[in-house]
């Protein structure tokens, strides 16, 4: 899965040149491109208005279920799901029937795009902005030859040089932690990567943010024009720098409540235990993770597992009646369309519409965090992402054949042109 040449890396049957320049990928999470498009229409992100008249400015999709770990595992990796084994935050572990957060390297089934350079001797920066990431993104990484670094802004402050390649990243960068729910929690990735660019001066860099502001505020207000002020002034920072930069997402964000602003949740367990009845189904959120504040575990995508004496065509049939549901896929179907490890997903995939969103059991979810009315992601309506170049590539394709976790195969040939220039 894994080659060198004088030139470069494969990697997961992709081809990667060495870069000149350091190559760096942006996930903005969370980030719909109207985000970007009204804070350049309100003059508050210049640098990236430059790069919508010199570079290269595009849409493309991410991967299906819309959540953060499969398309950061999926940017990292250079492929889908079904290569990589990440289908999720959270699953249902087809080993000990366990729900678990899928976090642990031990569900990754190929060598990151990282692991891959550092092994060809080449010097690696990450951070991400909450540290469920950071074991996936850092796996095969070797952190005492000073060559990697990996680490995330919740936990900065207790980083290792063992473990993540620095001792107290936050005190050796002079950033303090920020709060987990707060935009300050993303600058704070920003910062580092300016700062790392210039004292490590890493091959390749990835910078993965929280979607804290996107739950919260839809594109053009007050607060998400803040933000996006606030990423484009380190954008024009790393620019400055030499850098060759991709910037994308791992999905977008859309509405999901009433017109009261209440939301608008469709509960699975609750539906399905009416129907077939109490233990004849188990409804797995893979949006789950520790994190539940602003988006209350619901999402937009969910999976079912059936009892083998369910009708399965008929429980199919009463979920594609219920107002709200998009898609209902049974698992080959679900796994062929969006590329999905089928050993990894139940019997049955939902996905909701774009104002609604998937629960379990209406007892099962706290929504008592929710400040404003509701804003989450997960299904087809939230896969259109920007995948923004700081230089010029003619070449580059459109959605949907140009996906986000192309980032790297485009990173690299960008810093390969930056530098011939």
């Amino acid at each position: 899965m894994n080659n060198m040449s004088p030139n470069g890396v494969t990697v997961n049957e992709r081809s990667y040149p060495f870069p000149g320049r350091t190559a760096v990928v942006i996930c903005l999470d969370g980030c719909e491109p109207a985000y970007i498009d009204a804070a350049i229409d309100a003059g508050v992100m210049p640098t990236m208005k430059r790069i919508r008249e010199t570079g290269s400015m595009h849409l493309a999709h991410c991967v299906i279920p819309s959540f953060t770990n499969p398309n950061n595992m999926s940017i990292a990796t250079g492929q889908p799901p079904a290569v990589h084994g990440i289908c999720g935050n959270f699953l249902l572990d087809p080993e000990t029937g366990e729900e678990v957060m899928m976090n642990d390297p031990r569900f990754l089934r190929v060598p990151t795009i990282f692991k891959s350079f550092y092994d060809a001797g080449k010097r690696i920066a990450i951070v991400t902005a909450k540290d469920k990431l950071r074991a996936l993104l850092g796996h095969g990484l070797k952190f005492d030859e000073g060559r990697a670094l990996c680490f995330s802004t919740e936990k900065s402050d207790t980083t290792t040089v063992a473990e993540h390649g620095i001792d107290n990243a936050s005190k050796s960068l002079d950033i303090p932690v920020p709060s987990v729910y707060s935009a300050e929690l993303s600058e704070y990735v920003f910062n580092a990567g300016v700062k790392l660019m210039a004292s490590f001066m890493p091959d390749l860099m990835y910078l993965t943010t929280t979607d804290y502001v996107q739950h919260k505020a839809a594109p053009g207000t007050p607060d998400a024009n803040a933000f996006y002020e606030m990423f484009d002034s380190y954008l024009g920072q790393l620019h400055a720098l030499g850098a060759a930069i991709v910037v994308t997402a791992d999905h977008v964000m859309k509405p999901k409540h009433k017109a009261d602003g209440t939301p608008y949740v469709i509960y699975l367990q609750d539906l399905l235990d009416k129907e077939i009845g109490e233990g004849a189904s188990r409804v797995i959120l893979p949006i789950t993770d520790p994190y539940v504040v602003h988006h209350g575990a619901l999402g937009a995508f969910a999976t079912a597992y059936l009892e083998p004496e369910v009708d399965q065509a008929a429980v199919i049939a009463k979920l594609e009646a219920t107002q709200g549901i998009e898609l209902v896929l049974d698992k080959a179907a679900a796994a062929e369309r969006f590329q999905l490890p089928p050993d990894r997903i139940g019997d049955l995939v939902i996905v909701s519409g774009e104002n609604q969103v998937l629960g379990t059991s209406a007892d099962r979810h706290d929504l008592s965090g929710l400040e404003v009315p509701l804003r989450s992601h997960g299904g087809i309506s939230e896969q259109v992402v920007p995948f923004i170049v700081n230089v010029a590539m003619p070449d580059l394709p459109e959605k949907p054949t140009l996906r986000n976790f192309d980032a790297y195969y485009y990173a690299t040939r960008a810093a390969a042109l930056v530098s011939a220039e």
